[in-house]
């Protein structure tokens, strides 16, 4: 039997400045989901998380809310561990960062980088608000961006075009909390020597630890040259005071990302079973995962395994990063009540539905995921309710009413449950690998044949005639072990619905080698429906509780109720036919130099040929599209790209990633078919 993995997981820190919402729970649930597998095939996983506690934003809130920090960072703390275990989010340990475990081991870790001399102590020059007294952190400057002229911009980067400068750079800079402007003064700050690590951290990268587009970007920043990271910030500051610099704190970057070890330390104290060196120790044969947002990469991936290395810790085994959360095609929006926070949500809506609609959506890379809150209410319907639920709904009554709830002793379809045991392992496999929503894919693939065999047999039927109590008995039999399988591959992602159907089902908690073994000759308990349709009105309900009020819209009396924005946002018939769709032959396809996502594709329109760029290099090889049939957009205008012109678009579905796929049309259509 194979020896069951240590494994340590941690999901990035909530800032203890707010509420969680949708963008958040993306990262929370895929970590959970990851975990939650790893432990129903056998494996020992621990996850930890802590809400991060420090930075002059909490200090300023703080003080705009006439509270004490610890008070504020309470609060939040709190509310994130109610939300969190509302959607199923299961932790080992949520511990904070204001710990006296953190700053025992921020300070040995300190200790160490001083002793080794990776620290540097330099004067330098930063932004001194006067009427506030206190340096301003980068982001608490803002002012017009010296490359493009943008106006209203951050002190650090511009959100127009994307520069990177300093806040003396910036044209006309005020600061945010007193609104004047900001002088220049000199204070002695800390920097950690990341060059001291330089072959270290590519070798730590060529490791496997990293997605390849995130290596990738790693590598422009080698060849762009390491910087030195400032770890020190001037008082007032909340935070952790640095020993032998009085008036000086630990930047919150440095300490947050400790706070994993923190975690895990109390929960050692805690667990006499557990020991903190046989997962942070140089020499640990632990795995140890970190679940992060693509907007904190550089952290993670440059200073962190950096300060570990010299600290004298393991480097982690894998960072996995993911996309941002884009809502119904856009940035969440309190104006179109799509900043949605997990209260409102939980107001409204089962909590399973979202894990399983971010289940089917999320694949293993950083590409942005969007919740179409249309298509979520179909999706869930369908596949949850239509056709798992579905399963078991149909099946039980019969076995309760004519067998007494008794199964029978065999399945007379033994093959469609190889077919699931089958199935289970490219189940099994994708979950490892992070894609799931081709687990769910396959889920429902499954799902679709168990509803077929039922169709096929129509026990419905069989037990309006006598003599049939056997078969229709069998028929069931092997449709309630159907649903028992696919609520098993389904049990990390609804655990809620598994624990539910455990009950229904008479057994207690199943683990993923069940799914092997079938439920025969066993007596199953009264069937009660496990999840409801989702109402498109809750959902509607949920976004109007969302939206933040800005008056009536002008429109209101022309829209019939109808917000303007989404009346605006909406096309006619007329505006869909005027797009020309036509059947096109991929005559050559080859990667694009330079882009790490586009292919060149040659077209082949019947009358005409084009040249479109499309961004399916991660999903397949140039050579296996020679000679297909594809859609193409074919009154699209031309577009100048940088790497050339696009004229046209090919059609595609998918999450994104290696999970794009070309929309083709049957056998029998030709190049310049018009498609309607």
């Amino acid at each position: 039997m194979e020896q069951a993995r240590k494994i340590l997981v941690t999901a990035a820190l909530p800032y203890a400045n707010g509420l969680a919402h949708m963008g958040h729970l993306v990262e929370y649930i895929q970590t959970d989901i990851w975990v939650r597998f790893q432990r129903l095939i056998g494996n020992d996983c621990l996850f930890v998380c802590a809400s991060d506690a420090h930075g002059t934003p909490i200090m300023i809130r703080a003080r705009n809310d006439g509270i004490d920090p610890e008070k504020l960072i309470r609060h939040y703390h709190d509310r994130y561990k109610e939300h969190f275990a509302a959607f199923h989010i299961r932790f080992d340990n949520f511990h904070t960062t204001h710990s006296q475990e953190n700053r025992d081991l921020v300070e040995k870790i300190y200790a160490t980088l001083k002793t080794g001399g990776h620290l540097d102590r330099r004067t330098i020059r930063q932004a001194f608000d006067e009427t506030e007294a206190m340096f301003l952190p980068d982001r608490f400057v803002r002012g017009t961006c010296p490359r493009c002229g943008a106006e209203d911009q951050y002190g650090d980067s511009c959100e127009s075009c994307g520069a990177t400068y300093s806040p003396a750079e910036l044209i006309e800079p005020t600061s945010v909390l007193s609104g004047t402007r900001p002088v220049e003064r000199e204070s002695d700050h800390l920097f950690f020597r990341l060059g001291h690590f330089e072959q270290a951290l590519r070798q730590w990268v060529t490791s496997g630890a990293l997605q390849e587009s995130v290596r990738k970007k790693l590598d422009e920043w080698f060849d762009a040259g390491l910087q030195d990271w400032d770890i020190s910030r001037d008082a007032p500051y909340f935070g952790f005071e640095i020993p032998d610099m009085p008036g000086k704190y630990f930047y919150v970057w440095l300490d947050a990302p400790v706070g994993y070890m923190a975690s895990l330390m109390e929960l050692c104290l805690r667990r006499k079973d557990l020991d903190f060196d046989d997962y942070w120790s140089p020499d640990s044969n632990a795995e140890v995962y970190h679940f992060i947002g693509k907007d904190i990469v550089y952290f993670h991936s440059l200073f962190w395994p950096a300060v570990l290395q010299a600290a004298g810790f393991r480097v982690p085994t894998g960072v996995f990063a993911h996309g941002f959360l884009t809502v119904n095609g856009e940035k969440m929006s309190k104006s179109r009540g799509t900043f949605i926070t997990a209260a409102t949500y939980l107001d409204h809506l089962n909590p399973e539905c979202l894990r399983y609609y971010y289940a089917a959506k999320l694949g293993s890379g950083v590409e942005d995921m969007d919740l179409n809150l249309e298509d979520f209410v179909q999706k869930v319907n369908s596949d949850l309710v239509g056709k798992l639920v579905n399963i078991a709904s149909r099946c039980a009554g019969f076995i309760i009413r004519l067998s007494d709830g008794r199964l029978a002793d065999q399945l007379p379809d033994p093959d469609l449950h190889a077919s699931l045991c089958n199935a289970a392992e490219a189940v099994a496999a994708a979950y490892e690998s992070r894609r799931y929503s081709k687990a769910m894919r396959e889920i429902m693939r499954m799902a679709d044949l168990a509803n077929q065999f039922i169709d096929r047999h129509k026990p419905w039927v069989m037990a309006k005639q006598d003599g049939q109590q056997e078969a229709v008995q069998a028929v069931c039999t092997q449709g309630i072990n159907a649903f028992r399988s696919l609520i098993i591959m389904l049990k990390p992602v609804l655990p809620g619905m598994a624990a539910s159907a455990e009950r229904f089902l008479g057994e207690g908690d199943l683990q993923w080698n069940d799914i092997g073994r079938p439920l025969l000759g066993k007596c199953i308990r009264k069937f009660e429906p496990l999840m409801k349709r989702i109402d498109p009105k809750a959902v509607a309900a949920m976004v109007e509780a969302s939206r933040e009020n800005l008056g009536p819209s002008p429109a209101d009396d022309s829209q019939a109720g109808q917000p303007a924005e989404t009346a605006a946002d909406e096309i006619t018939i007329d505006d869909f036919s005027r797009i020309d769709l036509r059947v096109a032959r991929i005559i050559s396809a080859e990667p694009v130099e330079g882009a790490d996502k586009l292919l060149r594709l040659e077209l082949d329109l019947g009358d005409s040929r084009r040249q479109v760029l499309a961004g399916i290099r991660s999903a397949y090889d140039p050579e296996s599209l020679t000679d297909r049939l594809v859609i193409v957009v074919a009154n699209l205008k031309a577009r100048k790209m940088r790497f050339g012109t696009s004229e046209g678009m090919v059609l595609a579905a998918g999450p994104g990633g290696d999970e794009i796929f070309l929309l083709s049309p049957d056998d029998g259509a030709t190049p310049g078919m018009k498609v309607t």
